[in-house]
């Protein structure tokens, strides 16, 4: 069984601190800019609106860009 996202919040540079609910970790996000669909993550204002999908098992930040 994969744990579940609890929680996602955007941090400076780049990096998101997910909470578990097994545990904490962070993810700089940066070499995710390589990939064609994620380069719209440059822009902070979207990068910041990253939220947990619903049941907890990935995250998101529109309809098209996903993890």
């Amino acid at each position: 069984m994969h744990p579940r996202i609890k929680d996602v919040k955007p941090l400076e540079n780049y990096i998101l601190l997910v909470t578990f609910d097994t545990k904490i970790k962070k993810y700089d996000m940066k070499n995710w800019f390589n990939h064609k669909n994620f380069k719209i993550l440059k822009d902070k204002i979207i990068f910041n609106m990253v939220q947990v999908d619903v049941g907890g098992y990935g995250i998101s930040w529109n309809d098209e860009v996903d993890l």
